[in-house]
C-alpha cells in the first residue's frame, strides 16, 4: 500500500520593502517586482527596518532623482549593518535606470549593494539574489535581455488593488532626444503583443478594475501584434481593450507628438472609453532649442496638432512637459516658450530646469545655462502653468461631471475619485460607491482638485 506524497512546503514567509521613484511606469514595474518576489513567499511591507529585502526602484530623469537614491542607500545600508548585528540576513536589491546607467559607480559607491539590475532584467531578480546569497558577493545585471520580462513573470496579483491600475504595453524610445537617457537605460521602443496586453487587462478587470491607463516612454509608438496576426498601433489595441465587459475608462500616456496619427486622434472622437485627457510633451517653444534637443518636431508642427486633437474633440484637457534651461536658451527661446504655452492653455503641466544627464549629447553642450537663470525663468514658467490649471479647475464649477470614485477621502464620509479630465475630486459618499462612476455637481476647485455634491445614482 503506497502512502500519498506529502503536500510540498509552502515558501517560508519573507518580507519585501519596495521604494519607487520617478514614473508612472516605475510604479508598473515595482508592482511587478512585487509579483516575481511573491513565489519566493515574499511579502510587502510599508517599511523598510522590518524588510528582508529592501528594493529601490530608480529613475535617472533628472539629476536630485539618483542623488536621492545615494542618500536612502546610506539609509538602508545602516539597517542592513543594524539587522546583521541582530543574527539577521538582509539583502539590497536596486532596480530601474539609475542601476542600468551606474552600476559599477553604485557598488563602488555603497558596497552594502547585494544586487543592481536594470529595468529589462528584474524578472530574474530571484534567480540573482540566490547567486548573490549562495556566492556572497554582490551582482550586477544591466545587460538587455533578449528574452521578454513579460513573458518570464509569474501571473499578476491584482485582487483588492482599486479601481484604477497601470498597464505598460510599450517600452524604450527610438527618438534619442539630446537630453533624455532612456534610449540608454530602457532601450530601443518594443511593444507587446495585443493578446498579452489583452490578457492582463482581463485579469485586471475581472478583479474589479475599472479604469486602465496604458503605459511607454513613447506610448502612442506602440506597434505589437495584434490578436488577428496583423500589426496594431495604439488606436487599434484601445478598441481591443475597450471591446472587453466592465472597463469603463481608458487612458495613456506618454506620448510624443511625432507618434500622434490620425487613428489616434481619431480614437479619441469616436471611442466613448477613451478619456478625453492627453499628455503630450513639447518641451521648448522654441524652434533653435527644439532642433538642439533632437525632438524633430517644430512649434508649428505642435500647434497644428493640438488644432487637430481639439477639432476631433473639443473638450479635451491638455497636459505637458517643459523643460527650461537648455543649453544656449536665451531669453527670446524662453519667451517663446511662454508664447506656445499661453496659445495652448494647459489643464496640467510638468515642468522641470534641465540637468545634465551622463552619457547624453547635452551634457557637453556650450552655453550651460547658470542656475540662478534656471531657477528664476522656472518660476516664471509655472507661474503661467498655475494660473493656466487654476483656470481650468475653475471652469468645471457648475458643471455635472462623472467620476469614478477609487478611495475614502481623509475626512469621515468623504470619497475621492478621478473627472474623465484626471482632475481629483472630493465628495461626500459611502464607500459602497469606491469603483463606481457617479455624476457630481462640481461646486468648488483648487489648485489640484475639484469639489461637489452627487447628484443621483442610477
Amino acid at each position: 500500500m503506497s502512502l500519498p506524497l506529502p503536500e510540498p512546503a509552502a515558501p517560508a514567509a519573507k518580507k519585501l520593502f519596495v521604494k519607487t521613484y520617478g514614473c508612472q511606469m516605475n510604479v508598473y514595474d515595482s508592482e511587478r517586482i512585487e509579483d516575481a518576489m511573491r513565489p519566493l513567499g515574499y511579502r510587502a511591507v510599508a517599511t523598510p527596518g522590518e524588510a528582508d529585502l529592501m528594493v529601490l526602484n530608480t529613475c535617472h530623469i533628472r539629476e536630485k532623482a539618483a542623488d536621492k537614491v545615494y542618500s536612502e542607500l546610506g539609509r538602508l545600508n545602516e539597517i542592513k549593518l543594524a539587522r546583521a548585528a541582530a543574527g539577521d540576513a538582509v539583502q539590497i536589491a536596486v532596480a530601474g535606470c539609475v542601476a542600468q546607467a551606474e552600476g559599477p559607480e553604485m557598488l563602488r559607491r555603497q558596497p552594502g549593494v547585494d544586487l543592481v539590475i536594470g529595468p529589462q532584467n528584474y524578472h530574474r531578480m530571484p534567480e540573482l539574489l540566490a547567486r548573490v546569497g549562495r556566492d556572497r558577493h554582490s551582482l550586477i545585471d544591466t545587460d538587455f535581455a533578449v528574452e521578454s520580462k513579460f513573458d518570464n513573470l509569474p501571473r499578476r496579483a491584482t485582487a483588492g488593488r482599486g479601481p484604477s491600475a497601470f498597464l505598460t504595453v510599450q517600452e524604450g524610445c527610438d527618438k534619442f532626444c539630446t537630453f533624455c537617457v532612456v534610449p540608454y537605460t530602457r532601450g530601443g521602443e518594443t511593444s507587446r503583443p495585443a493578446a498579452t496586453i489583452i490578457e492582463e487587462a482581463q485579469q485586471l478587470i475581472d478583479d474589479g478594475v475599472r479604469e486602465l491607463t496604458l503605459l511607454g516612454q513613447n506610448v502612442n509608438a506602440y506597434h505589437g501584434t495584434g490578436t488577428d496576426g496583423l500589426d496594431w498601433g495604439l488606436a487599434r489595441l484601445i478598441e481591443g481593450l475597450a471591446a472587453i465587459d466592465g472597463i469603463m475608462r481608458i487612458r495613456y500616456m506618454t506620448s510624443h507628438p511625432r507618434d500622434m496619427d490620425a487613428a489616434l486622434i481619431a480614437a479619441h472622437r469616436d471611442n466613448d472609453k477613451l478619456m478625453p485627457f492627453l499628455h503630450l510633451p513639447f518641451q521648448s517653444g522654441s524652434d533653435r532649442i527644439l532642433a538642439a534637443m533632437n525632438r524633430k518636431h517644430t512649434s508649428a508642427d505642435y500647434l497644428r496638432l493640438i488644432e487637430r486633437v481639439r477639432i476631433a474633440r473639443p473638450d479635451i484637457a491638455l497636459s505637458t512637459d517643459v523643460i527650461v534651461g537648455f543649453p544656449g536658451e536665451s531669453e527670446a527661446d524662453f519667451e517663446a516658450t511662454l508664447g506656445l504655452i499661453a496659445k495652448v492653455g494647459y489643464a496640467m503641466a510638468y515642468s522641470f530646469k534641465y540637468s545634465p544627464r551622463p552619457g547624453t549629447p547635452a551634457e557637453g553642450m556650450a552655453g550651460q545655462i547658470a542656475e540662478e537663470v534656471k531657477t528664476a525663468r522656472l518660476a516664471r514658467l509655472q507661474a503661467l502653468l498655475v494660473e493656466q490649471q487654476q483656470a481650468f479647475n475653475a471652469a468645471c464649477i457648475g458643471r455635472t461631471l462623472p467620476v469614478l470614485f477609487e478611495k475614502n477621502g481623509r475626512n469621515p464620509g468623504q470619497l475621492i475619485g478621478r473627472s474623465p479630465y484626471l482632475q481629483s475630486v472630493h465628495a461626500k459618499a459611502d464607500s459602497s460607491l469606491i469603483g463606481q462612476i457617479v455624476p457630481v455637481h462640481v461646486k468648488s476647485s483648487g489648485m489640484n482638485s475639484l469639489g461637489g455634491e452627487i447628484v443621483s445614482i442610477n
